[in-house]
């Protein structure tokens, strides 16, 4: 069971007994009961090798060490420790050096007590979430699984989820074809490959994107050429298939792949041969075919633009991901993930993200599911210059952006029998925009009013006038 923050070890640094003192008691009498003071910084390092410690509290000018020093030393020996710097030197410089070094927040002294108890509160959420995130990278939900190893790459903590990859065990021997479905950026080639360390196959994993490939593309890239198939080709070349002997060769976006090519992937998938552009022997495959495909391939089958034959040769397992909406247990996970993983790629602190971002981001739809919450994580963070507390408005920038504009419409896969807003028919006036524009952030945020505003990009008094003038209408 992880532990409560308040149970997570907050270390103290400081030559003044009294500013120690003071602080354990504060600390202690806000619940936070786990703390130890050390007046010598010689005995931190020293400590922290035998000791887990969650949060350190350093003084930054002391006698026989150097705060600035240690702060060197403990982010480069502990990253996963948060260290707040405090001292009662006020230069901006300073600050800003300690924040750059990678501190997680600057305190002057003397410090006002609740902004301490919350300057340590908040860090010590960070350190249990990256405590959590670090679990799950470790043992993603692992319990009955065979090889929770195979499935290290997907952050996850839902059970549909945990049902997901106990159904891909299941499968991963058979050496069957597999269709995986899903929406754009649900992370459908991540599958893929958990499906294939967990076949046990001996070959690698081989991917193609078909889309966009023409016929002799696609027959060259993957099944090879001989010598002298075509202009150019002076020697022989292996395709994509033989590359994935005794492996897995995983096909993305299958629902463009045209028709002539469909015929040659059928030949393959039904006799397990294929010739080499050019060639006139035939190969043997023994690679596991893996597709993958944001469309609905059995409507395009009806359609007559996917072989019945060929979707019938796939579809023996069919692995479907559920989207983001409906995993809100992960979002705050894959929320920080991306946070941290952000922060290191650039070379800067981890800003913290406010109650305020979980509630706007769980009120949105996410059309583009887990590749959408990481750009717009990359691009907030890439925007965050200052402080500790990571800012909502690129966010809101960002899903305004998705929306689009004119066009307020709702996620494909909702009812689309309401008010959609657009430039066609009678032009609404502000008023009916406005009733509008409430009445959807209501619907999409369950009529929760504080998620409503932030949806709107509004604070909740004003949405609560909004809505009072509006229903006086």
């Amino acid at each position: 069971m992880p532990k409560r923050a308040s149970d997570l070890l907050v270390v103290l640094v400081d030559d003044e007994e009294d500013i120690l003192f003071g602080a354990s008691y504060l600390l202690n009498s806000h619940g936070i009961r786990s703390v130890t003071a050390l007046t010598d910084p010689r005995e931190l390092m020293p400590f922290l090798q035998s000791e887990k410690a969650a949060v350190i509290v350093l003084d930054l000018f002391m006698p026989h060490a150097s705060g600035t020093e240690l702060l060197s030393h403990i982010v480069q020996n502990y990253p996963d420790v948060p260290v707040i710097v405090m001292t009662a030197s006020q230069e901006i410089e300073t600050a800003v050096s300690c924040m750059k070094e990678g501190a997680f927040d600057y305190l002057v002294k003397p410090v006002e007590g609740n902004r301490f108890v919350s300057c340590i509160r908040r860090a010590l959420e960070t350190k249990g979430m990256r405590r959590e995130i670090g679990s799950l990278r470790h043992s993603p939900i692992a319990d009955g699984l065979k090889c929770p190893e195979c499935f290290s790459q997907i952050l996850t903590c839902q059970r549909n989820m945990q049902l997901l990859f106990k159904y891909i065990e299941a499968i991963a021997d058979t050496g069957e074809p597999v269709i995986i479905t899903g929406e754009t950026g649900t992370g459908k080639e991540l599958i893929a490959q958990a499906l294939h360390q967990a076949s046990g196959r001996s070959g690698k994993m081989v991917s193609l994107n078909v889309a966009g490939l023409d016929d002799n593309m696609f027959s060259d890239i993957l099944f090879g050429h001989v010598k002298g198939a075509f202009a150019g080709a002076d020697r022989d070349r292996e395709g994509m298939i033989a590359r994935a002997a005794g492996g897995t060769l995983f096909l993305d976006d299958i629902g463009d792949l045209n028709m002539s090519s469909q015929v040659k992937l059928l030949r393959l998938l039904q006799d397990y041969t294929f010739y080499p552009l050019g060639g006139d022997i035939s190969r043997i495959s023994d690679a596991r075919i893996v597709v993958a495909t944001n469309q609905d391939l059995y409507a395009k089958m009806v359609r007559g633009v996917f072989r019945q034959d060929l979707f019938f040769s796939l579809s023996i397992h069919l692995v479907d991901i559920p989207p983001l909406r409906n995993r809100p247990d992960d979002l705050t996970l894959l929320l920080q993930h991306f946070i941290e993983e952000a922060s290191q790629a650039m070379r800067k602190p981890a800003p913290v993200p406010p109650d305020e971002l979980l509630t706007l981001l769980s009120a949105y739809e996410f059309t583009g599911n887990i590749q959408e919450l990481r750009s717009l994580v990359y691009n907030a963070v890439a925007q965050h210059h200052s402080g500790t507390v990571l800012s909502v408005q690129s966010f809101r920038d960002g899903i305004q952006k998705t929306r689009g504009i004119p066009t307020v419409g709702k996620h494909p896969s909702e009812d689309t029998t309401g008010c959609a807003l657009t430039i066609t028919g009678k032009f609404p006036t502000l008023k009916e925009v406005d009733l509008y524009l409430v009445e959807e952030a209501m619907r999409r945020a369950a009529s929760n009013r504080e998620m409503a505003a932030a949806l709107l990009g509004i604070t909740r008094q004003s949405f609560n006038r909004r809505l009072k003038n509006l229903c006086k209408l």
